[in-house]
């Protein structure tokens, strides 16, 4: 059977980029950096070269499955090679290949009621998601499942039904209107109420088509990137169908405002396929390996890890200065906040905010490219960093070092998963894992700023307490200390942080992880998240504290024990 973490990811179509070809417009001047050759030691200057190579427009937003993540990746292979790692993936490889493919609907698919046909693409719009979702063939009965955050139907009540569910808002998302709020790994965290019914249901009819733009329907038709089946996942869970309120009603009889969950609609006949093709650029993992210096723990790994993808290319160009000053007023925290109209007082100061900043860089700017500097430009270049210092370093550490970068973080997290289901080491050889995600602004004027010593963590003490021992120890001895913010690991935290990077598939088998980030900012998931806004002394200190507490547990005498509650490696994730 499927799992929560697995099925929702089908709906990740609303958020993702379309498939197919997208031209990046680049036009006007782009603040550049001269490349250096890098120290041995982490310094702000090493991080500016690196990043400004890594989040180059070149890279067309290092999207997994796209030319642009075969470059990024190919960068960081090669740093790898040229610190000295040792090469980790497969075959003698710095590479891993996360296996995906692009899936179209198949336009054979159809939903028709009492003899009415809904129409592909208005009245309904398919939705397949990943490999594991099962195709629909036949007459199915149709039953009401209530709404997202309310009583939804047992997965008795739903099975082999066609369950209609009305999502939890209808608050518009941002790169694809979405009919919920927030970005992908919010509507994956809102999303997981519905494992139970997916599993047993024919199939879901989500009632959110209505909110999409024209231009969102017509990306949806696009293939969409696929990781293929793994053997760690489960078997299928039912596709989902976004439908129109009229087709909603068509399917129950009546209006779903006006019944209870449960309550029995008409018969519906359902064919629901999709055609897969091969990615047509491959999407990896780049992994490097330090061997330890004491030959009885030289078999045991502390893993480093970042991703190396990004959102890729938006499908038109947008002006760059009116999206930074949109955001600056009305979406604190870029795509992670909700859409919304300005106010005539807010669209005043976007106005002046546009203006100034245009007449500061000497003219407008359009720009398509989703550089992801900080998402994840900044914990990759700062794992590299890491990387060559201690490769450098007159002594190595007494465990290994394992560095992974991962691909398909923005995509459901499918490379650490690929790479934690299919490991190039041993599972059980890894005894930490240390995720930096988003790490490379934190100022003051930033939404979750709290001043230039700050670090998020979360996780430190949920499998292992000796771990959140170590890095108070290490934070203790070092001055200034690091002003540390534990508020985003609170169990039933909204943002459900935990669950949404490359750590949690470590952690899910048993591996104490740690995940360090500075948290949302103007530039989310936006073009404007660039070279240019990152602070590298922050982001030195980052790299510093988390090269110490690798340092640290990689020469402790001992292991860290595992004394914390093991998550079901197959089961789902909720903070």
């Amino acid at each position: 059977m499927p799992h929560a973490r697995q099925f929702v990811p089908l709906l990740a179509v609303l958020a993702a980029a379309c498939a197919g070809t997208v031209t990046p417009t680049i036009i006007g001047p782009i603040r550049s950096h001269a490349p250096a050759p890098t120290t041995d030691d982490i310094t702000p200057a090493d991080l500016m070269t690196r990043l400004y190579i890594f989040a180059d427009d070149s890279m067309l937003g290092r999207e997994a499955g796209t030319l642009g993540n075969v470059r990024g990746t190919n960068y960081v292979a090669s740093e790898m090679r040229r610190t000295g790692l040792q090469p980790g993936g497969e075959n003698g490889t710095y590479f891993q290949t996360v296996p995906t493919v692009l899936a179209r609907i198949d336009p054979a698919s159809s939903l028709r009621v009492e003899g009415t046909t809904m129409a592909l693409w208005r009245d309904v719009a398919p939705q397949i998601g990943n490999p594991q979702v099962r195709p629909v063939h036949g007459t199915v009965p149709v039953v009401f499942g209530g709404q997202v955050g309310g009583p939804l139907l047992t997965p008795e009540q739903a099975a082999g039904k066609l369950v209609v569910i009305l999502p939890a808002s209808r608050t518009v998302g941002a790169r694809i209107p979405l009919p919920y709020s927030g970005d992908l790994a919010s509507a994956r965290a809102e999303m997981q109420a519905l494992a139970p019914t997916a599993r047993a249901a024919a199939a879901i009819a989500y009632v959110t088509l209505d909110s999409l733009s024209p231009a969102a329907i017509d990306c949806l038709r696009e293939p969409d990137l696929e990781l293929a089946a793994s053997s760690a996942q489960g078997a299928a869970t039912a596709p989902v169908l976004l439908v129109t309120a009229a087709a909603a009603q068509r399917l129950l009889g009546a209006a779903p405002a006006a019944i209870t969950a449960g309550a029995a609609g008409r018969t519906a006949e359902l064919t629901v396929a999709s055609v897969r093709t091969p990615a047509p650029y491959p999407a990896r993992n780049v992994i490097g390996i330090l061997p330890g210096r004491d030959a009885a723990r030289r078999g045991e790994y502390v893993a480093i890890g970042a991703h190396n993808d990004h959102i890729g290319v938006e499908p038109r160009p947008l002006d760059h200065d009116s999206v930074l000053a949109t955001n600056m007023v009305i979406r604190r925290q870029g795509a992670q906040d909700p859409v919304r109209g300005a106010t005539p007082s807010e669209a005043r100061r976007i106005a002046l905010l546009r203006d100034s900043l245009t007449r500061a860089q000497g003219g407008a700017r359009r720009d398509s490219v989703n550089n992801g500097a900080d998402d994840d430009g900044s914990g990759t270049v700062a794992m590299l960093e890491i990387a060559e210092r201690f490769a450098t370093a007159p002594e190595r550490p007494a465990r290994s070092l394992l560095f992974v970068s991962h691909t398909g973080e923005e995509n459901g997290l499918w490379g650490s998963q690929w790479f934690t289901d299919h490991p190039t080491v041993p599972r059980d050889s890894i005894v930490a894992q240390l995720n930096m995600d988003m790490v490379g602004r934190g100022k003051d004027t930033d939404v979750m700023g709290r001043g230039p010593n700050n670090i998020q963590l979360i996780g430190p003490r949920r499998l292992s307490t000796q771990l959140g021992d170590v890095i108070d120890s290490v934070n203790a001895a070092r001055t200034p200390h690091m002003d540390i913010d534990r508020s985003f690991d609170a169990n039933g935290h909204p943002l459900n942080r935990y669950c949404r990077s490359d750590h949690y598939m470590y952690a899910r088998y048993g591996i104490p992880i740690t995940y360090f980030s500075l948290g949302y900012h103007t530039d989310y998931h936006q073009v404007t998240d660039e070279p240019q806004y990152i602070d590298y002394d922050h982001l030195a200190r980052v790299a510093s504290f988390v090269h110490d507490i690798a340092e640290a547990i990689a020469n402790r005498p001992q292991r860290l024990v595992v004394d914390g509650p093991r998550p079901d490696p197959l089961g789902g994730c909720r903070q």
